[in-house]
């Protein structure tokens, strides 16, 4: 009797690649991602204005409901064209991110089995989502309260003789308000990468659970050197990241539940 393949014909074409085949695909994969990238960007040029229109309106009305001076500065000749481009490369990416995950899928998903594919899918649709939940609740609910805090330190000439008025510059506001999305969108993917490390079997749903003391610990000084220096901001990071380690505890219990 004849033995059936232990692997699909793409499996096994996949295992006999040699180092430089894989290499070679790894290569092609990324010069895909980058010309996705860069044609986000070359789009995203034309409505920079639109884009960092979008990214300052929290400040704008911030501004105006203090009574502050209502303005952007740059102060180099070359950094308001800078700032726009960085805003258009910036957006080009977050456009394109899913055709990373899709090149990242498909370099791996040859060496994987059919109920590995099945099994792994599901974080890779949970990645662009959570990230961008992170980069929305930044926007909508951190910068509109952080804001006002730091704008209500500016003073008037009668309370410190000279007025202290805030004068920011357009590449440093782009600066705050990219690496705040960045980091709470990457924060927010610990349940991805807390469940992947569940379902290679290097933690467990007890072990989550019993670390749960130190990980609060562990958050909150994550929140505070990733967010401005003020106790309001550094909660509303901690809080929702709180919230994912206990789902992450939940989709490692159910992984090893469903476990043979």
């Amino acid at each position: 009797m004849d033995k059936p393949d232990i692997l699909p014909p793409e499996e096994g074409k996949a295992l006999h690649l040699s180092l430089g085949d894989h290499l070679l695909e790894l290569r092609r994969r990324l010069m895909w991602v980058f010309l996705a990238m860069i044609s986000g960007m070359i789009v995203c040029w034309f409505f920079a204005e639109d884009i960092y229109g979008f990214l300052v309106t929290p400040l704008a009305e911030a501004m105006s409901a203090t009574g502050g001076t209502n303005r952007l500065i740059y102060t180099n000749l070359t950094e308001a064209f800078f700032t726009y481009l960085r805003v258009s490369f910036f957006a080009g990416v977050f456009l394109t991110f899913p055709v990373l995950l899709v090149q990242i899928w498909k370099f791996v998903t040859p060496g994987l089995y059919q109920n590995e594919r099945q099994a792994f899918f599901p974080y890779l649709i949970a990645t662009p989502i959570l990230f961008f939940i992170g980069g929305a609740i930044v926007y909508f609910v951190v910068i509109p309260m952080a804001w006002p805090f730091f704008l209500s330190f500016q003073t008037g000439a009668e309370a410190t003789v000279l007025p202290v008025q805030l004068e920011a510059r357009v590449s440093d506001y782009l600066d705050l308000v990219m690496t705040l999305i960045f980091a709470f969108g990457l924060c927010f993917q610990m349940p991805v990468i807390l469940a992947l490390l569940g379902r290679a079997g290097m933690l467990t749903a007890s072990s989550l659970s019993s670390f749960r003391k130190y990980a609060v610990i562990l958050i909150f000084t994550v929140a505070a050197f990733i967010t401005p220096p003020d106790i309001l901001s550094q909660f509303m990071l901690a809080v929702p990241l709180m919230a994912l380690y206990e789902i992450s505890i939940l989709i490692v219990r159910h992984t090893e539940k469903k476990a043979p």
